[in-house]
């Protein structure tokens, strides 16, 4: 998770139900908590688009959860940003429960 986020102070993250995280240690703390909590996480990725503009790009998705018996879908929206060295790094990453 720490090799797709952009190394800055200006990175945004919004998980369902939390409150904004602004910044590199608040947003990789956030996904430490989650990928290391208890259960494992299923995300079955559905609905993409990837729109790309210059040193841009949005990714739209949804992302269907699974954990045993129980499942839920998280509308995200994530944005990049071409590095100087051409690759793709994560600033922005925001999801919303899909109410069912």
């Amino acid at each position: 998770m720490t090799a797709m986020w952009e190394p800055s102070d200006r990175i945004v993250c919004v998980h369902p139900g939390w409150p904004i995280l602004r910044g590199h240690e608040a947003v990789l703390g956030s996904w430490l908590r989650i990928l290391e909590g208890p259960g494992r996480n299923q995300f079955i990725l559905t609905n993409v688009e990837v729109i790309v503009d210059d040193h841009l790009a949005w990714v739209t998705l949804d992302e269907n959860l699974v954990q045993g018996a129980a499942t839920g879908t998280v509308a995200a929206t994530n944005g990049f940003a071409r590095q100087a060295d051409g690759t793709w790094l994560m600033f922005l990453h925001h999801g919303s429960p899909v109410m069912g």
